[in-house]
């Protein structure tokens, strides 16, 4: 079992921001055990960097957290830090409580309008994963619609003063709506506020997994004093994962919201095996757990470290990525090294076919901003995807 912490180096001594980085890991998570907890309480905490040990806990998503850990299991912690550690904690849930109120106020205008929409991430998360609205951060309320009910909810959030944060054509927004998965809208508050998903990930993906489904196995919770939607723990499982693996694990928050989530009580194990199986997509959940386990030193449950250990190429591929965390590796999300990395997370031969001709064959914003088509011609942007492919391809071999 791969260990990440306590710091280590060939001669002892901690390299450069390695310190702050294990300690990070140490601080993240809500029970904690034991042994973490004494972890923490031994730390020399004379020689950290304070400044580097903040940017990467506000980079990870997890300051608000780290901060109520080492505030409460911290020794020798300098008092101007801890102040700076609670402030953290008190914006965050500020922030967090405008941003419960706002779902609340806009889930009820979309029951008004008789639409489903579903909210997930964001306060659904810290409210039934973290049970601390000051726990998690985040920066936007997040709803899943049907693709037949975007126009709707579009019009529904104009009329609480949302617009989307970038104006599309009708002819682009009806590809958006099958190539894509998401658009982001501004209000009075600020940019980027609320995303409305018609999908989990882009279809080229070939990850089908149906907003309508996850719409009629949602629950109920409250949030901001309003009852709204939410998604099933076991969706909210492999949701989880799923976007994690999208953005290949690059942050610390990610894992911790696998971690909780897969922790929870009334979760399903047998669902989740069963949906990801039919799914293909049992190598990113055994890779999510992985890593929750092996860099956040995560206790998971039984049925998901069977997941870990059911797939031989699972530890490989966490210590790659394990790795690359440690080391801050960020990617380009439209280069030909993502789309190999994601090749290597569907365990199915069937799955990775599938993914090849739809990357190969599916154009995205990319694709559309590079060429303007009439959309009579839109069927030519597969040419264009193929040829701008093949460019990344032959930069990618030369350099």
């Amino acid at each position: 079992m791969t260990e990440i912490y306590p710091p280590r180096s060939a001669k002892g001594v901690a390299l450069p921001r390695e310190v702050e980085f294990e300690l990070l890991c140490a601080a993240v998570g809500t029970n904690i055990s034991d042994k973490r907890i004494e972890i923490i309480r031994q730390w020399d905490l004379s020689g950290i960097d304070w400044v580097e040990f903040q940017r990467l806990a506000e980079y990870h998503g997890v300051l608000p957290l780290a901060a109520r850990n080492l505030i409460e299991h911290g020794r020798g912690l300098p008092l101007e830090i801890q102040h700076s550690l609670r402030s953290a904690y008190e914006a965050n849930l500020r922030r967090n409580l405008w941003f419960s109120t706002e779902l609340s106020r806009i889930a009820r205008h979309f029951e008004s309008k008789n639409l489903r929409a579903v909210p997930y991430k964001g306060p659904v998360l810290a409210q039934e994963v973290y049970g601390d609205q000051g726990l998690r951060s985040y920066s936007d309320i997040d709803f899943l619609v049907t693709s037949a009910d975007f126009a709707r909810a579009k019009q529904t959030l104009a009329e609480l003063g949302y617009r989307p944060t970038l104006a599309q054509t009708a002819a682009v927004e009806r590809f958006s709506l099958w190539a894509g998965y998401e658009r982001s809208f501004d209000g009075a508050a600020g940019k980027h506020l609320v995303e409305l998903q018609w999908a989990l990930l882009p279809y080229f993906y070939g990850v089908d997994l149906r907003v309508e489904d996850l719409a009629t196995r949602a629950g109920r919770i409250n949030i901001g004093g309003s009852e709204v939607a939410c998604l099933s723990p076991e969706d909210c499982v492999i949701v989880l994962c799923l976007h994690a693996a999208k953005h290949l694990w690059t942050r610390f928050i990610w894992l911790s919201d696998i971690a909780e989530a897969a922790s929870m009580e009334s979760v399903d194990w047998s669902l989740i095996i069963a949906r990801a199986e039919a799914l293909g997509v049992v190598r990113m959940l055994g890779v999510s757990f992985w890593l929750a386990r092996n860099v956040l030193r995560s206790k998971l449950p039984a049925a998901a470290e069977e997941m870990v250990g059911g797939d031989a190429r699972v530890s490989a591929v966490g210590a790659e990525f394990a790795e690359r965390l440690r080391g801050g590796v960020t990617y380009n999300f439209e280069s030909t090294q993502y789309f190999r990395l994601i090749l290597k997370l569907r365990e199915r031969r069937s799955d990775q076919l599938r993914y090849l001709w739809r990357l190969v064959w599916t154009p995205g914003t990319g694709d559309i901003a590079a060429v303007q088509l009439p959309e009579a011609l839109f069927p030519l942007y597969r040419i264009v995807r193929i040829s701008r492919l093949m460019r990344k391809i032959l930069v990618g071999a030369n350099s």
